[in-house]
């Protein structure tokens, strides 16, 4: 809001910009991280014990 006086007024703006469609959708979904995740375990050998690790692995090769 703007003060202009004794009037507040309303405006459409805001400090931040709105992020685009392309922005949003580059964001990798829960989903996609999961299945990066459960092939790393896979190329492993099925080892366990580096969930964490692959999960992280995952998100950052998605997110580029």
């Amino acid at each position: 809001m703007k003060n202009s006086g004794r009037k507040t007024v309303k405006t459409d703006r805001t400090s931040a910009p709105k992020a685009s469609k392309a922005q949003r959708a580059a964001a990798p979904t829960h989903d996609a991280i999961a299945k990066r995740s459960f092939e790393l375990f896979l190329a492993r050998g099925g080892e366990h014990g580096h969930d964490v690790e692959d999960w992280i692995q995952a998100e950052a090769e998605l997110l580029g």
